[in-house]
């Protein structure tokens, strides 16, 4: 964080000195929740959570080098008491923002934005010095947490926005205002905490309700293969950027096709010029990833062959996403495990099948390891059958569905789409899966390992990788 003296801060939080020997004291380190992540010059932000209460280790941050406690209460240490510390960290975060001039880019969607966000800011540091969210670090937390990591060198910040209801987005927005805004996608994730797809679309807009006028430098990128997403365009005083495959898109992708390892390759179109993208990222989802970014880093003066470069040296920045590693005995294991919806799901199931075809012509098979997709409501019966059925669909060489109710319904969606006998299993968790990998992989396997985060199924990965067969 640049520089900013305790007094400083507490005046921009709204807060008032505790047992602070000199207020003129400089946090001139990073703001940090987590007490083992201190260094000299940190301002430690005290939070009270279901575990553990941050101000029962005001003292040890302080010892490891703390300057200061961010707190709701006094504590035993120097602190800037306020009545609400996310409040304030957000209040600091804009603060900061403002003073540095940064120019800001947030993005959301329902899939995929984690990725974008990746290939984003690894497009733009060639430009310029990029901060970026970290992981999906994209909450009312670790947005303000990401902010406050620029610096006076940095020329952009590259901000995730999730959201789990109405006003979320808005309220991330007023922490660091954005001067461009992309929407990836209206999908189906959350869609039972939402209440429908129009309801997650309201969501999102608020993205680009928020940002300033065209005459004052605002830009909407909105995908144009998105109708939600699209409609979007009249919620907003921003310009409208579209980019996608649609013909009216001004950043889009022409001759798309997958190389035989199942990487993405077509030619970058944008309003100055075309150049050609063969990616390291596995599955044609990325395309869309890719061209969102690019219209991102045009609108900001990148020149069409640098960031066809970029794109196509960009590399996945967040674990356990579609991480594919090669065994020394030839099997091949994707750990896209962080999340699941129905859409990175179908992405992932397609990813799976284009790897698969040079997996087959050395003798292997593809294995899809599934568990649930959550927070799906009355739409997790009928999404669950509907991604066994496409795994047949794929021709996926078996499905192994793990976990309770909803992985049953993988396996019956499979099993009842035809054809399919002993191609599908249900197994009741994720040691199960491992035993049963070890005892039928073969040289030349893909194996793909995905559920929602609360499944836990990286261990499978991780164990299959290990080679010990144990989930840890």
């Amino acid at each position: 964080m640049i520089a900013l003296s305790l007094a400083e801060i507490a005046e921009i939080v709204g807060g008032k000195t505790h047992d602070i020997p000199d207020p003129a004291i400089l946090v001139t380190g990073s703001v940090v929740i987590d007490s083992r992540a201190v260094e000299p010059g940190s301002l430690f932000a005290a939070f009270s959570g279901d575990k553990a209460d941050g101000h029962d280790f005001a003292e040890r941050a302080v010892a490891q080098g703390a300057v200061a406690v961010l707190a709701a209460r006094p504590v035993p240490a120097p602190a800037i008491v306020v009545d609400d510390v996310q409040a304030a960290l957000g209040r600091l975060a804009r603060a900061v923002v403002e003073r540095l001039g940064t120019q800001v880019v947030a993005l959301t969607g329902s899939a995929g934005k984690t990725s974008t966000k990746d290939l984003v800011a690894q497009v733009l540091r060639r430009k310029a010095p990029t901060v970026f969210t970290p992981g999906s670090l994209n909450n009312e937390i670790g947005l303000p947490l990401t902010a406050l990591t620029a610096t006076a060198e940095t020329e952009h910040l590259v901000l995730e926005m999730g959201a789990r209801g109405i006003g979320h987005i808005r309220y991330l927005t007023g922490l660091t205002p954005p001067r461009i805004g992309l929407v990836l996608n209206v999908g189906t994730a959350h869609i039972g905490e939402f209440g429908g797809r129009e309801q997650i679309a309201v969501a999102k807009g608020e993205l680009v309700e928020s940002l300033p006028p065209a005459e004052e430098g605002g830009i909407a990128v909105l995908n144009a293969d998105d109708p939600l997403v699209r409609a979007m365009s009249t919620r907003t005083r921003a310009r409208v950027v579209l980019f996608g495959e649609a013909a009216d898109a001004a950043v889009r992708a022409e001759n798309v096709r997958l190389t035989e390892h199942g990487q993405p390759s077509f030619t970058l179109h944008t309003p100055t010029g075309c150049s050609d993208v063969t990616m390291r990222l596995y599955g044609e989802h990325h395309v869309s990833n890719a061209l969102a970014a690019a219209a991102v880093a045009h609108e900001l003066g990148m020149p069409v062959d640098e960031i066809a470069s970029a794109l196509s040296e960009a590399g996945s920045l967040s674990r356990w996403r579609m991480e594919v590693t090669e065994r020394p005995d030839g099997v091949t294991i994707v750990n896209d495990a962080y999340n699941a919806n129905p859409e990175s799901m179908r992405a992932a199931l397609r990813a799976l099948a284009a790897m698969g075809e040079a997996a087959r012509a050395k003798g292997g098979r593809t294995w899809a390891v599934l568990g649930m997709m959550a927070e799906l409501g009355d739409e997790a019966l009928a999404e669950h059958d509907a991604v066994g059925r496409l795994a047949v669909r794929l021709n996926v060489g078996k499905l192994v569905a793990v976990g309770g109710r909803e992985a049953s319904w993988l396996q019956l969606g499979a099993y009842n789409e035809g054809s399919w006998g002993e191609e599908s299993v249900h197994v009741s968790d994720a040691q199960a899966a491992v035993d049963l990998l070890r005892s039928e992989l073969r040289p030349g396997d893909v194996v793909l390992v995905k559920a929602s985060r609360s499944v836990g199924l990286e261990k499978v990965a991780e164990a299959l990788l290990e080679g010990e067969g144990a989930v840890r």
